[in-house]
């Protein structure tokens, strides 16, 4: 069994990528395959990444506020491309208001400031393509 391919980055102007890397460390560390695409990335860039290193699944984090067009940006993108099947997960700067918007255009969890490291692993473990 193949190991969970997942690709974590950072869309957008935003310059923190603190947490991004704990995430990527964490998960990694929980036995997956993890690339890290760095910070300012386009979202056809991650999307790009995501096709190119046949990934289960993104994982963006977003502290600029831009979270709603950006999450929206690499679902519609990921569909064009036919990988409508790569899960799209994330984190970061996030009102609790926005996260039925961004589940509605297909993002499947939201993972908010405070969230454990274990939280996210079991999570990506439970709902990413074969587990670890």
């Amino acid at each position: 069994m193949a190991p969970v391919r997942i690709v974590v980055a950072k869309p957008g102007l935003d310059g923190h990528d603190r947490g991004a890397k704990v995430v990527a460390r964490a998960l990694r560390d929980a036995g997956m395959e993890v690339v890290y695409t760095g910070l300012h990335q386009t979202p056809e860039q991650i999307v790009d990444a995501a096709v190119q290193e046949d990934a289960d699944a993104v994982g963006l984090s977003v502290l600029s506020g831009a979270h709603l067009t950006l999450f929206q940006r690499v679902v519609e993108l990921l569909r064009e491309r036919d990988a409508a099947d790569i899960v799209v997960f994330g984190g970061g700067i996030i009102p609790e208001a926005d996260i039925p918007e961004l589940e509605r255009i297909g993002v499947a969890k939201v993972f908010t400031p405070g969230a454990s490291m274990r939280d996210i692993v079991e999570w990506v473990r439970a709902n990413v393509g074969q587990t670890v």
